[in-house]
């Protein structure tokens, strides 16, 4: 029988964190597939899964380490200085504004395609509806989310069993491996943005360690447990739209099922998948709103303020590009929380085993510690050329 204490311990805080991570990104991900082949599709995904798990359980060490109610920013600044910290506000702020653009465009589609055939009205109208539910979930706080996101991730669940379902007929096999794919070298570092931006969920790291309170050493295995079911999803998600819409797939995987499914089934589609951006991003606003709160010291209604309203502003100016912010987000801004980071992780843990006088179990300690440190030089390098790469090929 599952208890209320097993589901605040542990259910809620992997759902927080999946739900969280499970956002509009994964909609490209059929798309890229295509574009560049799912051997390819997969090796990126075997690699940057290793490498955001392992980001997720330094940076878990390293909330472990840092007093609590802190959130990015405040971490930077109580291990690498007051210039770290400005310099990751100045990163986090602006990434959680794109990626609440980003949640705010694609959710106000989605809900545009849900009630104007019914109701009518404009896709600004809807997009004011998206922006005042999430407005006010935002407001009502972190145990809302929870509860909110274990029945989207179930209805999301659901959603890919009922498209298996109806467009079981319309699955070709052969549509996963594409025998028109043409392979362009311009293609080959495509994946890489749009899948760390997938995966990426360090902003409700601190959340869950404050919602675990005193069950901190099970921590681990929350964050591992809840950044492989996206892992999962997603590639079961890719393969699923591939083998459907083949050569026909679309930017936004969902608009491509229409010609295959009929419009009653995108119609439900549709509302899984703008539940599915609601969750995120609320999930994204919180974080930024605690942010504010934390880590700038502004009173509660200014962070909320501060939170929804800039996203709704760069909306209304007509700032509506999916792909670009995902990929720049992706690949430079979370790149860069990535490198700050590891040196977090470098900070926290110097190496001295040249002590003189040290005792066998220091040396043994140092030992551990040199050999975590060895992954924090290829971890950065990966994250620096992602980074140059997406700010090219963003220009």
């Amino acid at each position: 029988m599952i208890t209320k204490d097993f589901l605040n311990k542990y259910v809620y805080p992997v759902v927080v964190i999946s739900g969280s991570i499970i956002g509009v990104g994964f909609f490209s991900l059929p798309y890229i597939a295509m574009k560049v082949g799912v051997w390819l599709m997969l090796a990126y995904f075997l690699i940057l899964s290793i490498i955001v798990i392992t980001i997720h359980l330094i940076f878990t060490e390293i909330s472990l380490k840092t007093p609590d109610y802190k959130r990015f920013p405040g971490f930077v600044g109580y291990h690498l200085g007051n210039r770290g910290k400005v310099f990751s506000l100045c990163s986090t702020i602006i990434s959680s504004y794109g990626v609440l653009l980003v949640y705010l465009i694609v959710g106000s589609e989605f809900l545009t395609n849900i009630m104007q055939p019914y109701f009518g009205g404009s896709f600004v109208l809807y997009a004011l509806i998206y922006f005042l539910f999430i407005s006010i979930i935002i407001w009502l706080g972190i145990k809302a989310v929870a509860k909110v996101e274990l029945w989207v991730l179930c209805l999301l669940l659901l959603s890919m069993i009922f498209v298996f379902i109806k467009g079981f007929s319309h699955i070709e096999l052969s549509n996963i491996f594409i025998p028109t794919f043409k392979f362009q070298l311009s293609n080959l570092f495509l994946p890489y943005g749009p899948i760390l931006f997938s995966l990426w969920g360090i902003s409700l790291i601190p959340e869950v360690e404050e919602m675990v309170k005193k069950d901190k050493k099970n921590v681990n295995k929350i964050i591992i447990i809840s950044t492989l079911i996206p892992v999962v999803f997603y590639i079961f998600f890719t393969f699923l739209i591939l083998s459907i819409t083949g050569i026909h797939t679309t930017e936004s995987a969902l608009i491509g099922l229409k010609d295959f499914l009929g419009n009653g089934a995108v119609l439900i589609i549709f509302l899984i998948g703008m539940l599915t951006t609601i969750t995120a991003c609320i999930a994204q606003g919180l974080t930024l709103k605690k942010v504010f709160i934390y880590d700038l010291k502004i009173k509660d209604w200014q962070a909320l303020v501060m939170t929804c309203a800039v996203p709704l502003i760069l909306f209304l100016l007509g700032l509506k590009s999916f792909i670009g912010l995902v990929s720049f987000i992706g690949g430079v801004l979370l790149g860069i929380d990535g490198i700050l980071i590891l040196l977090m992780y470098k900070k926290i843990y110097p190496v001295k085993s040249s002590e003189a006088g040290a005792s066998v179990k220091q040396k043994l300690f140092n030992y551990w510690v040199g050999g975590k440190r060895i992954i924090i030089y290829p971890l950065a390098i990966i994250f620096l050329l992602g980074i140059i790469y997406e700010i090219f090929y963003f220009i």
